[in-house]
């Protein structure tokens, strides 16, 4: 059998035949020397391991590095530890925390002596090479002050929207007055709404039966305009506008001169209505009284505005609680609806800041299941801004009158398009709960709820609301702009409910068209008062 045998110096090999013979074959090993070979194969091994190197570092790049999921980011972790060295850590030192949480800033530190931006605050640290607590301290200063001017800006904002949205534009006001005196002079614009003939369709229950309570024309236009235009059956459409006595003749010389065929409309002051004029009206009483209380609410406009210690939403709500529209008869008079048009069994409601963008005859053949109001959820929906309103959102739980008798994660529902069953509200006391609970809130101090005719509807009506689909009403088009075109277009009902009302400056400009075009701006009253899209 053949053996081999290596020298200890490695430098001699020799081979063993297997019968005995020796120096059989006898080999010579040379000393070891670098060979090109082996320089080629050991720089094609180093680019290799480049390569690798190269990709995990991408990879660590691209990936977190808290993931560590890459064998680059453990290298990165474990590489340090065996050599002996600390890992550098990317946290926020502790005591920057600390002085953050403890400093106190004197009044001079916060103010013009502030750094206004980051660059200032940067290039400010990076002059006085500063230790960590002066750090800690100006940066604190900055965002102070900066917090405070951004405070200051958003006030000044909701009470620049207040008055201008508390106020009459010049140019509504203009097309009242414009009005107001076509009638007075032409014979056409005092015509009797609706005709004689046409009378017996304002209580003819197989008609459709929608109510506006408004004294703004041009907005009430709108409405009347879309909804008929819109129709699919528009000679069933009957409309009942309710305006007060100083709007009552430039409302009815508007519809008057500018017919809706072959739709009914009728438009009557509520001083036509023998209901409304004999004896008391519990409404109006509540009215009155709530008036007087807002006039005084948190000492005026100007009080919550110098309260510097509240959040600028919460002066924003307040401000609103002072709107003039809280205290308009218009906005209160739905709750009376039965007593108003006794004949009828079933109306829908519009407010005046809504466009109606498809027929709306399906509702009557929604079938309430013995409820009296039919109306949209807003606590469920794509938009979580509009759409989270829960009886929290509105009433003070708080307080026990409220807290004891209501659950405040119970979903709230709109005003703007409601489905009123009128014989059914007429065997409830939902009008006369209103009343009560709007004494109990003047009593408590505006404590139970601060702003609308929506928290007291939302009591009265507890229990004999049913929800409706919510394509049939959009609300938010007026206090937020994020509501886009496309989704607006897919609601049979937009609403324009906030501060931003589409026939004010500050309406959202991309929003506004959806209103705009149901307005003829080729009117001759339009055009003398300068109303423009």
């Amino acid at each position: 059998m053949m053996q081999l045998h290596i020298s200890p110096s490695m430098r001699h090999v020799t081979v063993f035949p297997g019968k005995g013979f020796r120096d059989f074959i006898k080999v010579k090993v040379t000393s070891r020397r670098l060979s090109y070979r082996m320089v080629f194969y050991s720089l094609l091994f180093l680019t290799f391991l480049l390569r690798f190197v190269f990709v995990l570092t991408a990879m660590d790049t691209i990936e977190e590095e808290t993931n560590c999921s890459s064998l680059g980011c453990v290298g990165k972790r474990l590489g340090p530890r065996i050599f002996g060295r600390k890992l550098e850590s990317t946290k926020v030192p502790d005591e920057i925390y600390r002085f953050l949480e403890e400093g106190d800033l004197e009044a001079s530190e916060v103010g013009s002596d502030a750094p206004l931006s980051l660059e200032e605050f940067i290039t400010e640290m990076k002059g006085k090479k500063s230790d960590a607590k002066t750090f800690a301290l100006r940066l604190k200063a900055m965002v102070s002050t900066l917090e405070q001017k951004t405070r200051t800006a958003k006030i000044q904002e909701y009470l620049y929207r207040h008055v201008a949205s508390s106020s009459i534009p010049k140019q509504l006001h203009c097309l009242t007055l414009h009005l107001a005196h076509e009638h007075s002079t032409n014979s056409a614009a005092r015509l009797p709404l609706p005709p004689p003939d046409q009378i017996p369709s304002l209580i003819d229950n197989s008609l459709n039966h929608f109510v506006i309570a408004s004294d703004n024309v041009l907005a009430t236009s709108v409405v009347a305009s879309s909804l008929v235009q819109n129709s699919l059956h528009p000679h069933t459409v009957v409309l009942h506008i309710i305006t007060d006595r100083k709007t009552y003749a430039p409302m009815q010389a508007w519809f008057s001169l500018h017919k809706l065929d072959p739709a009914v409309v009728e438009v009557r002051g509520l001083h036509h209505f023998d209901w409304f004029t004999k004896g008391r009206v519990p409404v109006m009483e509540a009215m009155e009284k709530d008036r007087e209380a807002r006039s005084m609410f948190r000492g005026g406009s100007s009080a919550i505005v110098a309260n510097v210690s509240e959040k600028p939403v919460v002066v924003a709500a307040k401000l609103q609680a002072l709107s003039p529209k809280y205290n308009s008869i218009m906005n209160h008079i739905r709750i009376h609806l039965p007593e108003l048009f006794p004949s009828l069994k079933k109306i829908v409601f519009l407010d005046d800041d809504i466009v109606v963008q498809a027929d709306l005859s399906p509702l009557w053949d929604i079938d309430l299941q013995g409820k009296v109001n039919g109306a949209v959820e807003t606590c469920r929906g794509e938009d979580r801004f509009v759409m989270s309103k829960r009886l929290k959102s509105y009433l003070n739980f708080s307080h026990p009158l409220i807290s004891e008798a209501f659950d405040p994660n119970e979903c709230a529902w709109a005003y703007g398009m409601n489905v009123f069953d009128l014989e059914a509200w007429r065997k409830t006391n939902i009008s006369l709960t209103y009343h009560s609970w709007v004494l109990k809130n003047l009593k408590s101090d505006l404590s139970l709820w601060q702003l609308g005719t929506l928290p007291p509807g939302l009591i009265a009506f507890h229990g004999y609301v049913h929800v409706i689909d919510s394509y049939w009403h959009m609300l938010g088009l007026g206090y937020q702009e994020n509501t886009t075109v496309m989704d607006a277009d897919k609601a049979a009902v937009i609403h324009f409910n906030g501060r931003a009302k589409p026939w004010l400056d500050f309406a959202f400009p991309q929003l506004r068209p959806l209103w705009t075009k149901y307005v003829d701006f080729s009117d001759k009253f339009i055009r003398a008062c300068n109303i423009r899209s």
